[in-house]
Order: structure tokens, then sequence, then C-alpha cells
């Protein structure tokens, strides 16, 4: 394949798969396990991507700098503390800082 091939396939993962990942994470916390999950799909789709297969023995690394992509769960914990910065600066009658600095009584 041709590395403008190559450009287009993480352009198109880019815009849907990000935006996919990225959908509702601002609030959701993501376990030990689901980690490891997003972890090894976007993996299996660089991999896919190159033509490397698990027998050619590459470190997920290598194959991450040969794409110049980064972890998926780095990329959505930035994100979160991103809209957690964005909340914090919200007035105080927005609904999503009330809900933030909410207490339940009791």
């Amino acid at each position: 394949m041709t590395t403008f091939l190559y450009y287009e396939f993480i352009l198109f993962h880019n815009i849907t798969a990000k935006a996919a990942l990225k959908f509702g994470s601002e609030a959701s916390v993501l376990k030990k396990r689901e980690e490891q999950r997003l972890e090894a799909a976007r993996m299996k789709f660089l991999r896919h991507l190159l033509g490397i297969t698990k027998l050619d023995k590459e470190k997920n690394q290598c194959i991450r700098q040969k794409m110049g992509a980064q972890n998926k769960v780095k990329e959505i914990k930035q994100y979160q503390k991103k809209w957690l910065q964005h909340v914090q600066r919200m007035d105080t009658n927005r609904l999503p800082k009330q809900v933030l600095q909410y207490k339940p009584k009791g």
C-alpha cells in the first residue's frame, strides 16, 4: 500500500473511531478490562492496516511508532481531564457544574 492510502485509513479511523470512543466518555469511568479491550481493538486495526500478523511478533509500541499513533486510553483520559477543566470553569448556575458539585444528603 502507498503512504497516501495509509493516510486515508488513519484519517478515516480518526474521524470515526475517535469520535465514537470519545462520545459519552466525559463522565464514564474506564475499568481496567475496558482499557485492555480498547487497546486490543486499536492494535488489531493498526496491525491489519500495516499487514502485520501476530506471528510477526512486532511489539505494540513499535507499531504505534510506525503509525504515529497514541494510546487510546491515554487519549480518552486526556479528553476527560479537559472536560473536567471545562466544567470547572463554568458558572455555578450551569447544570453540568451543579451535577459535578452535587452532594447527596442523608
